[in-house]
């Protein structure tokens, strides 16, 4: 069965749907400073689903989304991180400034995580 990724913004997460169930997400806020950008926290994939490609599926899904709102992806998630490494033509990096905003932010707001 075919995975749907469905953002929920207002919750900050972008869920990896099959069969009406969710079977991933990756945990994300939207940078408040100017410039915008949407901020990876947490990556997870249900138990059971696991070596599927869900995961390298929300994470390059996250980074179609923001190209087309035209901000930045930082991928604070290890996980995030790690797919981007591996795909600098996908996954462009974030500028310094913006990385150190949300990470920034992050630290002042632990419920974004």
């Amino acid at each position: 069965m075919a995975i749907e990724l469905v953002d929920e913004r207002k919750a900050g997460r972008l869920l990896a749907v099959e069969d009406r169930r969710v079977v991933g997400f990756i945990a994300y806020f939207v940078l408040a400073a100017e410039p915008r950008a949407l901020v990876a926290v947490h990556t997870v994939v249900e138990p059971g689903h696991d070596g599927r490609g869900i995961g390298g599926d929300l994470v390059k899904g996250f980074y179609g989304m923001a190209a087309a709102e035209g901000v930045p992806v930082v991928p604070l998630c290890p996980y995030a991180a790690a797919w981007a490494a591996k795909h600098p033509d996908r996954a462009p990096a974030a500028p310094a400034a913006v990385v150190e905003a949300a990470r920034a932010q992050l630290e002042q707001d632990a419920d974004l995580w």
